[in-house]
């Protein structure tokens, strides 16, 4: 069973970011404050859960969570100013968007730059410690697949309905078929040989 909270007796918020790893589309953050005594034995880190039923507990989440938010940032974005950096905006904006001002964010993995003076936690695997942690995790990846699924519509070819703009050997070959689109990331390295895509 996760842990409903950090034992911090503050406000807390739990953040996730889903899509630093993919070639392709945004990277997208989520924040989310349960209540303190919160439990739900079913919620756990969201690569650990089926497609289904992260979006059950997606739900879930969005009803019983003090306050939820789910922010992206767009692959110029990224190109811009890199992933990591790009994480952490994605962050920032969905603390930003957030109906409660959290006393604590407790952060999955072992960075993160300071928002707003607002104390903060960075815990390795959190997403497997934490509930609020992990409602995070699981909001972020279910908008990113959502957004990776439209996308696929209009651009056909690269299997994003299914790898959501990960590295597969189909959406490398659709890159050296097809070329790249304007949802690819032009500063990660698409293809293992490095030939010149734009």
């Amino acid at each position: 069973m996760l842990l409903s909270n950090f034992g911090s007796g503050k406000v807390e918020a739990g953040c996730d970011e889903a899509g630093r790893g993919p070639l392709a589309g945004p990277v997208v953050a989520s924040a989310v404050i349960l209540p303190a005594d919160y439990q739900n034995g079913l919620l756990n880190d969201s690569k650990q859960l089926k497609r289904a039923h992260r979006e059950l507990l997606e739900i879930e989440i969005k009803a019983k969570a003090l306050a939820w938010a789910v922010c992206e940032v767009s692959p110029e974005e990224i190109d811009e100013i890199n992933i990591l950096n790009a994480s952490f905006l994605a962050m920032h904006r969905a603390i930003d968007q957030l109906k409660i001002k959290p006393e604590l964010l407790l952060i999955d993995g072992n960075r993160f730059k300071v928002y707003q003076s607002i104390p903060h936690e960075c815990i390795i695997k959190g997403d497997g410690k934490y509930l609020s942690i992990a409602a995070a995790s699981i909001l972020a990846k279910v908008e990113r697949d959502r957004i990776m699924s439209n996308a696929a519509l209009l651009f056909p070819g690269y299997g994003w309905e299914s790898n959501a703009g990960y590295p597969t050997k189909k959406h490398r070959q659709a890159i050296r078929d097809l070329g790249i689109t304007s949802l690819h990331r032009k500063s990660f390295r698409l293809l293992p040989e490095q030939i010149e895509l734009f």
